[in-house]
């Protein structure tokens, strides 16, 4: 009988935000899979040891995914990685795969999940807490009152069309435009807020947009509301 994977999301960075379950999933896993080459440098398995310890026991195996905009060289490495997948589980060893956040949102275990899915085998997504809900807990702010509208947006979304829509914007993975990204804001009129490494080593919270780092890292998440829509 085939195994089964499970795409788990570890949460932001504060392993004491992993859920229960993703916490009993990971401690009894046949094989724990992560998107990186090697457990040292991938900050899921990180957040993951550091509320299981029992991960230190596991077999380890890496899922390093392409980072190219080529479709069909992105084509071949996910299917090359689903292929992977598949070997262990038809061994009959469940694999938990772990990423970031929360899997469902621009996480790189989807592809595996509609791969594997379409060629038979069973898979479960495993929902964590996302970085910008846990951003705005840190920050002490709502992401959305009454019928205010929120907007979650990557980098790669146009700056310009994404902070003309009303609500709450939040912006995701900017830190390589984060120049261009305080620019605009400094010059609108915006209530602005930002998390760099929220709930991790070096965790930065930022209340004005006048105050953002231009070399802000990876892990850099921008909240931005219409003036007056924070209270402060």
């Amino acid at each position: 009988m085939a195994g089964k994977i499970y795409g788990v999301g570890v949460g932001p960075g504060d392993p004491e935000l992993l859920t229960i379950k993703a916490a009993r999933l990971i401690k009894n896993a046949g094989v724990i899979g992560i998107p990186a080459e090697h457990k040292e440098t991938c900050k899921a398995y990180q957040i993951a040891a550091g509320a299981v310890e029992e991960i230190r026991e596991k077999e380890v195996v890496p899922f390093p995914f392409l980072m190219t905009r080529d479709p069909e060289r992105l084509k071949e490495s996910h299917d090359r990685l689903a292929e992977k997948a598949a070997g262990y589980l038809d061994q009959g060893r469940d694999l938990v795969f772990l990423t970031l956040g929360d899997p469902a949102v621009y996480s790189t275990y989807m592809y595996l999940h509609r791969r594997l899915t379409a060629m038979g085998y069973e898979a479960e997504i495993v929902s964590g807490v996302t970085s910008f809900c846990a951003a705005a807990a840190r920050l002490s702010v709502s992401l959305g009152d009454g019928s205010t509208p929120i907007h979650i947006l990557p980098g790669s979304f146009p700056l310009e069309e994404g902070l003309s829509l009303p609500g709450t914007r939040v912006l995701m993975k900017s830190g390589k435009q984060m120049g261009a990204v305080k620019k605009a804001l400094v010059s609108g009129e915006y209530e602005v807020l930002m998390a760099e490494n929220c709930g991790m080593e070096g965790e930065r919270l930022i209340g004005r947009a006048q105050d953002i780092p231009e070399d802000a890292g990876y892990y850099s998440l921008v909240i931005v509301k219409e003036k007056g829509e924070t209270g402060r």
